[in-house]
């Protein structure tokens, strides 16, 4: 559902309504947010949690197409930044609902206080409508390459990667501490493991788009930090700790660098916010299914075979596929250029 809804957000999108729609997606997030603290009924629960995930998918191709109106001359720049602030909420959020719960006795609190986050960006939005930015790119031109994606060999490989990377950034929020407790670790030292992994991914959501900036091309880039995830799991996979926990570290870097070069890829791809949207939104749709579906997957090997080794391998697949993949967007970029 979720993925199918950023293929809705595609058509959300026209003309100079791409900031009205955002604000009012943040407004239906606000309100989402805000209803549990008033009804903590489980139906409402649900239903709040399904209006916020319609708010949020419907956001994301609208603020890719934002950031190629306003920004095409530094995309990597500002992904950089709108990654970096994705992986520090997420990452406050989930360390402080807690703390919120146990200072107000109330997980209705904890959880709608949150929409003060939504709040403050409406408000960002009316002070920058009053001060507009100027629109760097015309967004009517007579493009006609990537009208429609679903029928594009290029945009296939982009959701296809993007699905693989999104697989393995859940796989490995989900399966990272059961595989550290398996080597012996206890549950402290792999909670406390999980936490340096996250660190090192919040950093690379906005350093390595500062690096690609930089770049000419991005393909030598995304294809070391997939080398980088292929040694980690080598590290990992010799089960010592001192290793292990090393080889966990090191695989923040691609956790944290693949997500914010797979929203530049429609970027780089396409010419004017309208397509960039489109996309990004087919690009989402089918990635966050995959990604979505394999952590499953992954759940019913280790059923099967009641071995994390198996799991780690089902990583190694994943990077190894990605690489492929990369090679392959890279040859396709070079002769569109």
């Amino acid at each position: 559902m979720y993925g199918r809804l950023r293929h809705a957000g595609a058509h959300t999108e026209s003309g100079n309504r791409l900031e009205q729609n955002d604000v009012l997606m943040l407004l239906l997030l606000a309100v989402a947010t805000a209803m549990r603290f008033f009804v903590t009924s489980f139906s409402v629960l649900l239903l709040t949690a399904f209006i916020a995930g319609v708010a949020i998918a419907v956001i994301g191709p609208l603020l890719s197409a934002l950031i190629k109106q306003y920004f095409p001359m530094h995309v990597a720049v500002v992904v950089g930044i709108y990654s970096f602030g994705m992986g520090m909420g997420a990452t406050l959020s989930t360390g402080l609902t807690g703390v919120f719960y146990e200072k107000a006795h109330s997980y209705g609190f904890g959880l709608a206080v949150w929409a003060i986050i939504a709040i403050f960006g409406i408000i960002a939005w009316a002070v920058t409508a009053a001060y507009p930015i100027e629109v760097k790119q015309v967004t009517r031109q007579p493009v006609q390459k990537g009208k429609n994606p679903w029928r594009n060999k290029q945009a296939w490989s982009f959701l296809i990667f993007f699905g693989l990377q999104a697989a393995l950034f859940f796989s490995v929020l989900t399966y990272l501490v059961p595989i550290a407790v398996s080597n012996g670790m206890t549950l402290l030292q792999a909670g406390a493991l999980l936490s340096g992994m996250t660190i090192v991914q919040i950093f690379m959501n906005i350093g390595f788009p500062l690096i690609l900036q930089k770049l000419t091309s991005r393909t030598p880039a995304l294809i070391g930090i997939l080398l980088l995830g292929i040694f980690s799991i080598g590290l990992m996979w010799t089960a010592d700790p001192l290793w292990f926990a090393i080889g966990v570290v090191i695989m923040g870097i691609p956790l944290g660098g693949l997500f914010p070069i797979c929203l530049l890829l429609p970027m780089d791809a396409t010419d004017t916010a309208e397509e960039t949207n489109s996309w990004t939104a087919m690009m989402q749709t089918g990635g966050f299914i995959i990604g979505g579906i394999l952590p499953l997957l992954i759940a019913l090997l280790y059923d099967y075979t009641e071995n994390h080794y198996v799991t780690l391998f089902v990583f190694l697949v994943l990077f190894v596929a990605m690489l492929v993949l990369a090679l392959q967007i890279g040859r396709s970029a070079k002769q569109s250029s």
